[in-house]
């Protein structure tokens, strides 16, 4: 069972704070979809709002088609996985899962059928009778992910619940995540702060800044084609250049910068206001000559080795700081510190983009 929500111009204000501003989308049954963005952007804000926990000062929330004001949140179809997960450390992990079935008065023999079930589903077959206190943060994290879905919601709401765990442990339930959520169906609703996470497991995401959302797409669509400066440099390492736009055809423009003319992509709406052009480091590239368009005289400084990909650290006779990533396959060719070359990029691979837009 899984159900579309609908966020119709909806606001939450905490006095003359605004948290959330006029934010509109349509989450599909069954999605995985990831709200991204800073802390005190107001996606915790949305998830509250969508849980119950929190009412909208204007605008509506639909869940499965139903207008959910005024229900509280045990009269929602939802269940939310807190940053700390909350599980009882001294009951056995099969009550710790079962206990939503307790409070709606389930029998005991149907409550331990229904968890054991559900350990199997989350990989942890055997650790019925273990106690939450035994566990690893892995371990303790699906838990908490088998007693959400013990009570069978149509949305699962989970507020950034991999933050506590190393990185490696993280990578893992990354894809633990996407596989739960692809073989129960359930619609999952993600909140996240980390671009790696959100680009890694969800069908679209949604990137917030100061209560407005930027952008909503799936994660290729975002990290490719971002919708303006902030979703940029926010997913993503980017160069950025301050200038002037110039003539444009075709979609693409000239922009003229203290470190030269440069020819990019225009994007819908940037000739209108403060714009800037974005590069990502790895579709830079380093040459000894200038080769043509869109190429800048540098002096080489850091290199720094990243295990997958080299980092360049340039810097142009004016000042100007740029970095490009070299892929560590062998085909790269790595500059010397200190050494002249040009920093070039293709007029296809970068962007000009305005600041920041009020809604997506």
């Amino acid at each position: 069972m899984s159900a579309e929500i609908d966020l119709d111009d909806v606001c939450c204000d905490f006095g003359s704070f605004r948290a959330v501003d006029h934010v509109s989308v349509k989450i599909r049954p069954g999605e995985f979809f990831s709200f991204l963005g800073p802390s005190g952007c107001g996606k915790t804000t949305i998830l509250r709002m969508i849980s119950g926990f929190t009412e909208p000062s204007s605008g509506v929330i639909r869940i499965g088609g139903k207008d959910v004001r005024g229900q509280r949140p045990n009269q929602r179809p939802t269940a939310l996985i807190f940053q700390n997960l909350a599980l009882f450390p001294l009951m056995p992990v099969w009550e710790n899962i079962a206990f939503g079935l307790e409070v709606r008065g389930v029998d005991k023999a149907t409550r331990r059928a229904r968890a054991e079930e559900l350990l199997r589903l989350v990989d942890l077959p055997g650790a019925a009778d273990k106690m939450a206190s035994q566990l690893s943060g892995g371990q303790r994290q699906r838990v908490a992910i088998a007693r959400a879905l013990a009570v069978e919601p149509a949305v699962m709401l989970l507020d950034e619940p991999l933050s506590a765990l190393d990185l490696k442990l993280r990578q893992h339930m990354r894809a633990e995540l996407r596989s739960i959520q692809k073989r129960t169906g359930v619609t999952f609703i993600y909140i996240t702060h980390d671009q790696g996470e959100a680009l890694a497991m969800s069908d679209r995401v949604g990137v917030m800044s100061q209560g407005r959302l930027q952008q909503v797409a799936d994660p290729r669509e975002i990290y490719n084609n971002p919708a303006n400066g902030f979703v940029a440099s926010f997913v993503g390492e980017m160069n950025i250049l301050t200038g002037d736009v110039g003539a444009t055809a075709d979609g693409f423009a000239s922009y003229a910068t203290p470190h030269g003319t440069f020819r990019a992509r225009l994007a819908p709406g940037a000739a209108k206001g403060p714009v800037k052009l974005y590069i990502r480091p790895e579709h830079v590239v380093l040459t000894p000559d200038a080769g043509g368009e869109n190429a800048v005289s540098v002096t080489v400084g850091d290199v720094a080795f990243e295990g997958n990909f080299i980092s360049v650290s340039a810097t142009t006779d004016s000042g100007k700081h740029f970095v490009a990533e070299l892929r560590n396959d062998g085909s790269a060719t790595v500059p010397d510190p200190g050494s002249r070359q040009f920093m070039r990029f293709d007029a296809a691979r970068a962007a000009i983009l305005p600041d920041e837009t009020g809604t997506a």
